[in-house]
């Protein structure tokens, strides 16, 4: 696996749009599926989103298909989560991590994680 730092979070209206970023310096990102995850407030982690090592297969939770759009740049080192149709409930602080794809959704349960980025939906 590769470190990863997140970024691009803040406040927005509901409705509104952010794009998150996670990156590396490591070389190997490519090597790697990326995967985004949330915390809530009270809430535990959750699952968000995931995409392959080529960019060719994503996955998304029910909560934010449609609204939520994974991608990566390799050459880029880097990751993202493009959110549109922000709503309060997606106020969470949100994460990335690299990892298997298959076996992405289940990271949920690891207790490492770096500091991730807060994002906050207002009514």
């Amino acid at each position: 696996q590769v470190q990863l730092v997140e970024s691009g979070g803040g406040q927005v209206q509901a409705g509104g749009s952010l794009r998150l970023s996670c990156t590396t310096s490591q070389r190997t990102f490519d090597s790697y599926a990326v995967g985004w995850f949330r915390q809530a407030p009270g809430k535990e982690r959750e699952f968000v989103a995931r995409i392959s090592w080529s960019g060719f297969d994503t996955d998304y939770a029910d909560s934010v298909k449609a609204r939520f759009t994974i991608s990566r740049d390799n050459a880029k080192n880097t990751a993202y989560l493009q959110m549109n149709r922000l709503t309060p409930e997606d106020t969470a602080v949100y994460y990335c991590r690299s990892g298997s794809y298959d076996y992405m959704p289940n990271y949920v349960r690891e207790n490492y994680w770096g500091q991730g980025t807060q994002v906050t939906v207002s009514s």
